[in-house]
């Protein structure tokens, strides 16, 4: 499973950036968190990568 650093994330917004540890820029939505979750920049995440509607 991938891991990476919380790159941005604005919670009013609902969506952010992680900097994966393999170079790509992964998109993150608010959906994608467990319910009551927030994430700060800088944070240290194991993710699932899935294709969006926009690929």
């Amino acid at each position: 499973m991938p891991t990476g650093r919380v790159k941005f994330y604005d919670e009013d917004k609902g969506f952010g950036f992680i900097a994966a540890d393999d170079g790509q820029e992964v998109f993150l939505h608010a959906s994608a968190l467990p319910a009551g979750t927030s994430v700060k920049a800088g944070a240290r995440l194991e993710f699932g990568v899935a294709d969006g509607r926009k690929g």
